[in-house]
């Protein structure tokens, strides 16, 4: 670190640490959150050390010191990791050809929390998804009621509530133009959280579509709230509920396997890119935002950095038309829509 000032190599010995830790996550993915709990918890900063980084090469370029090549390599060797954050395609955001398919976490159209500001954002949202004209809509965290049902007439429909005590009776839902033959829920123990799936008959083929909401990590997005929070007991719970999600995504991988036809996975998994549930459930699936996004496809409404928590995941022998996040903030999450070509 000859030629540097002490400030410099301060700078510098923080941005070795952050490098090394970024270097560290690449092998989050194949490390099952059951066997390395606390260490799972670090898929949630990924997004972060990616930022810092870049910011670091930056302002080595600027200083004209080699010390860029640092991060600069380190960003260079998780470039398709990379993607799965920060994407760049000359995808038709609002193409109309093919099947649109929307996934939302609705919060339960802020039902739970009636005022009105809330009832605004609920007549708000429903304005919006019905403005689109889905093919498709899943939606999570939706509550059973008549007059938000009203506004999706014409659609053939399969609604999975779960209640248990102590947990507020909200589901799952699945809207469809097609006419949906078969449907059923993959049940996760414990929990308000839970899955569909549903059949749908398109054109003269069935495609199965599952829904899913992941175990909720009740991450307020609110900064001053968050410095209350105890960190080490925050890190613990995290990590015994990613532990969990494991649980979920085992019972889902095994529902795939036994599909009769090919699929498409949608939902809020709670969970970034980075982690080990996304890239079993995923599996040889399409993401529809590394094949057709665009910027950081941030879609909960987290505060400190970009958060990609919502997907859409497409069988491989479609092809991702288009892919939109949309910045509406009637719920904590951000809706995410795809078109696929379904041939």
């Amino acid at each position: 670190m000859k030629g540097l000032s002490f400030i410099d190599k301060l700078i510098f010995c923080l941005n070795s640490i952050l490098a090394f830790i970024l270097l560290l996550s690449y092998v989050l993915p194949y490390l099952p959150p059951r066997h390395f709990a606390l260490l799972s918890v670090l898929v949630l900063s990924v997004p972060f050390l990616i930022i810092a980084n870049a910011l670091f090469v930056i302002y080595w370029i600027l200083k004209f010191k080699k010390q860029f090549l640092l991060s600069l390599i380190i960003l260079g060797l998780g470039y398709t990791y990379i993607l799965s954050f920060l994407n760049f395609n000359n995808s038709e955001n609002f193409s109309s050809k093919g099947i649109s398919i929307m996934s939302y976490n609705v919060r339960n159209f802020n039902h739970s929390t009636p005022s009105k500001t809330s009832k605004e954002l609920n007549n708000d949202a429903l304005e919006f998804i019905t403005s689109q004209n889905l093919d498709l809509l899943c939606m999570q965290e939706y509550p059973k009621l008549n007059h938000i049902e009203n506004h999706f007439e014409g659609y053939f429909s399969a609604v999975k509530q779960k209640s248990k005590t102590g947990f507020t009776k909200s589901g799952l839902a699945i809207f469809s133009k097609y006419e949906i033959i078969d449907s059923g829920t993959i049940d996760f123990e414990s929990t308000g959280n839970n899955a569909m799936f549903a059949d749908l008959m398109i054109k003269k083929d069935t495609v199965r579509v599952y829904n899913i909401h992941l175990q909720s990590l009740s991450i307020d997005s609110d900064i001053e709230k968050l410095k209350e929070q105890d960190s080490k007991g925050l890190i613990k719970h995290i990590a015994g509920l990613f532990s969990k999600q494991q649980d979920q995504m085992d019972l889902i991988v095994a529902h795939q396997k036994q599909s009769p036809y090919p699929f498409i996975v949608t939902g809020d998994f709670n969970n970034t890119s980075y982690s080990y549930v996304y890239r079993k459930i995923r599996g040889d699936l399409i993401d529809c935002f590394v094949s057709a996004g665009n910027g950081f496809g941030k879609t909960f409404n987290f505060k400190f950095f970009p958060l990609r928590i919502d997907f859409i995941l497409s069988d491989p022998n479609y092809d991702v038309l288009s892919f939109t996040t949309f910045d509406k903030e009637y719920s904590d999450h951000f809706p995410v829509k795809a078109v696929l070509d379904l041939h």
